[in-house]
């Protein structure tokens, strides 16, 4: 990977990881336009830029967490643990490329449903949570946004659209952290790893997450969703004919 591709890769994935748009599906259609095989390390590390932006964006609602909120999250993480080994078939089968444009067909999905029920109600349950969480498993499957799931899981349970924003969020921060433990686990060959290409890739998804970020939960808290909606179907059914004519 050149200097220039990790930049990209970077830039990319800091300008995605916030939106619910599905990074991992947008980093997936990059690879394949610039010619550049998935590498684990350069993708974990990405991820820690973005983490880290997040940690910075967030570090007030962080050391100001309630006890009760800090249990939802607690809650909402769980289903990850048996969903991540019920669903690696369905994973694996989904991860081919020809599957990529449906993935990104059914977050365009789940943005719409999140518009069909306004908040109702200021309060936040356990049960919530653990359908909030149940609803952020589906993203493992590749193409498929975990902001958009636990965002219109949140607001099809009543909760208002800014309770629902910053719960995502907050919640994404024990999931990409266990995410990245568990593929550095995994890691078994070390070699051919360009840690120039990761220092760039983490630099660069950092400084745009930083911004990205910011921009990202105030336009989401405003409650329309439809614009990201839109733009999913649109690419998810470009992706699917690209793919399944010429793939």
């Amino acid at each position: 990977m050149s200097s220039i591709e990790a930049l990209i890769m970077g830039l990319l994935q800091g300008l995605t990881e916030f939106f619910p748009v599905s990074s991992s599906a947008h980093l997936k259609l990059a690879r394949i336009i610039l010619g550049v095989k998935e590498q684990v390390v350069f993708d974990l590390v990405t991820h820690l830029g973005t983490l880290f932006a997040l940690l910075w964006f967030l570090w007030r609602d962080i050391v100001s967490l309630s006890r009760q909120t800090f249990k939802l999250i607690v809650i909402a993480t769980f289903p990850l643990v048996p969903f991540y080994f019920l669903l690696k078939p369905l994973r694996d089968f989904a991860s081919k490329t020809e599957f990529l444009g449906f993935s990104l067909m059914i977050t365009a999905l789940i943005l719409f449903l999140g518009e069909l029920r306004k908040s109702m109600s200021e309060k936040t349950t356990k049960r919530d949570a653990l359908w909030i969480g149940t609803a952020q498993a589906t993203a493992l499957i590749p193409g498929i946004s975990r902001s958009a799931s636990t965002i219109t899981a949140a607001r099809l349970s009543g909760w208002q659209i800014k309770d629902a924003v910053r719960f995502s969020f907050l919640l994404s921060i024990p999931t990409i952290i266990g995410g990245n433990c568990v593929e550095l686990v995994k890691m078994k060959n070390l070699s051919g790893i360009s840690f120039s290409s990761c220092i760039i890739g983490f630099i660069s998804s950092f400084i745009i997450g930083i911004v990205a970020v910011r921009y990202a939960i105030r336009f989401l808290e405003k409650g329309n969703l439809k614009p990201f909606a839109w733009y999913c179907l649109i690419l998810g059914i470009t992706t699917a004919i690209y793919f399944n004519t010429y793939g």
